[in-house]
């Protein structure tokens, strides 16, 4: 029997009823659901609200129901609507009358925004957690390929030459951002609605601090109406999950871009490649490739979301049934995919020694024939003009830059001189940095003793 039909004279139709359940989704709240109630009764019982006596015998019997649950014993019906009815219901056929005291000075409306609340504060840390696995396995890589070396890009063009510890280390930089914006979601998460009934408060006296207190959150929402008809916490989870999601699919690109025959960088192991039903040769990059693909879905609960609320008069409407869809969608596709991407770099091997001799006397170290100019005084413009006619003549003639005559360079510039062959080595080129945070050796060795000091303490 539904929660509220007492007014009515006939039950609700059953298509009706199957089109606005809501149990196969919020029946995932279980645990949360039946945490808020547990704070709720020993609030009601410390008010006096209602006696010591019923409130053991209902908390007795929520523990019971929560292990009857996720033991299966129990199995939750979509005819019960959603999981507070299937809890409630549940109580009543086993401590009858009593069961009716539990929803005193309370309503669905801060009830539900009360479980996502504490759903969402578990998986943002669990969220964190797997994110913190990825960096390491991140960092594990840096310091297996320290020396090694590759071409840096811009516009997906060869640029400078960089070691390729300082390019994994760029990953680690994001998903630390990553975590800072979820710590800064948590603080706006973790206040609790509970109290704040359908929406204008309770004329009974409870006590809403003391139920967030035994619910380990931060305060209370002040305002009754903002803390039953606002998602924009879970608005802001989704988002910085989104996030997450463009960090991970940009490294998932690059993934199997090296993975190419064109690259020949690196190679994943066979138990995470994929074959072909048709070419025998394939090896497939398919789980970097889905991890891409589900950004989708990510980004699809977010504009959802906000679709759903941009249009909301105050205070609750049924509409905002339809968050728990975008949120348990965005978070169990995020946690997979940081999950598969950790797996991924765990199961990847990078061939350390694969671009030493392509890059020496590369066309991507013409910067530091404009620096070696620059340092001998010689304006920027006019350094940066002087190698730029050496980089067309090597293209013209379709040699590197090392294998340039000295007697060509002093053609069209008197300050070269035969030192500048000393530039054309990459590891040279990078050990030559200088700069905070730059690609050289030393700034990178820096970065990761930053990085195990934080990710392994």
């Amino acid at each position: 029997m539904a929660l509220w039909n007492s007014r009515f004279k006939k039950p609700l139709a059953e298509s009706a009823l199957r089109f606005s359940s809501s149990i196969d989704l919020d029946g995932k709240l279980f645990n949360e659901d039946i945490d808020g109630s547990i704070a709720h009764v020993k609030m009601l019982a410390k008010q006096k609200i209602i006696s010591k006596t019923d409130s053991d015998i209902i908390l007795k019997a929520l523990k019971e129901i929560r292990n009857e649950i996720t033991t299966g014993k129990y199995k939750l019906d979509w005819r019960l609507e959603d999981i507070h009815t299937a809890i409630e219901e549940r109580l009543l056929e086993k401590i009858g009358e009593v069961a009716k005291r539990l929803h005193t000075a309370r309503s669905r409306n801060d009830q539900v925004a009360l479980d996502e609340r504490l759903y969402m504060r578990n998986e943002i840390t669990l969220t964190k957690e797997l994110i913190i696995a990825l960096q390491k396995s991140l960092l594990k890589q840096v310091e297996k390929n320290r020396n090694s070396i590759v071409p840096g890009y811009t516009h997906l063009q060869r640029a400078q030459p960089i070691l390729f510890a300082h390019h994994l280390i760029a990953y680690i930089e994001m998903l630390e951002n990553d975590k800072a914006r979820l710590n800064d979601c948590f603080k706006r998460v973790n206040k609790s609605p509970l109290g704040a009934a359908a929406f204008a408060g309770s004329t009974i006296n409870i006590d809403r601090e003391y139920s967030a207190k035994l619910l380990g959150m931060d305060g209370i929402e002040n305002n009754s109406i903002y803390a039953v008809s606002s998602r924009d916490a879970m608005i802001e989870f989704i988002s910085s999950l989104s996030i997450v999601m463009m960090h991970l699919s940009r490294l998932s690109e690059e993934l199997f871009l090296w993975n190419t025959q064109e690259f020949s960088f690196a190679q994943f192991d066979d138990t995470y490649a994929t074959g072909s039903s048709l070419m025998p040769q394939k090896k497939n990059p398919d789980f970097a490739e889905l991890i891409r693909g589900k950004v989708g879905r990510v980004y699809g609960s977010l504009i959802g979301l906000l679709t759903v609320m941009k249009a909301l008069p105050l205070s609750y409407n049924r509409d905002m049934q339809e968050d728990k869809f975008h949120l348990l969608n965005a978070v169990e596709t995020t946690q997979d995919c940081l999950q598969i991407a950790q797996e991924l770099i765990d199961n990847t091997n990078f061939k350390k020694n694969r671009f030493d001799d392509e890059l020496k006397g590369d066309l991507s170290l013409a910067t530091d024939l404009v620096d070696y100019l620059v340092k001998k005084n010689a304006p920027y413009r006019k350094a940066h003009h002087i190698v730029g006619e050496f980089v067309a003549l090597c293209i013209d003639r379709n040699i590197k830059l090392h294998e340039m005559n000295i007697k060509d360079y002093k053609k069209i510039s008197n300050e070269f001189s035969n030192d500048i062959y000393k530039l054309f080595e990459p590891m040279t080129s990078i050990a030559n940095k200088k700069s905070k945070g730059s690609t050289s050796p030393k700034e990178v060795q820096k970065q990761i003793l930053f990085w195990k000091k934080k990710l392994f303490k």
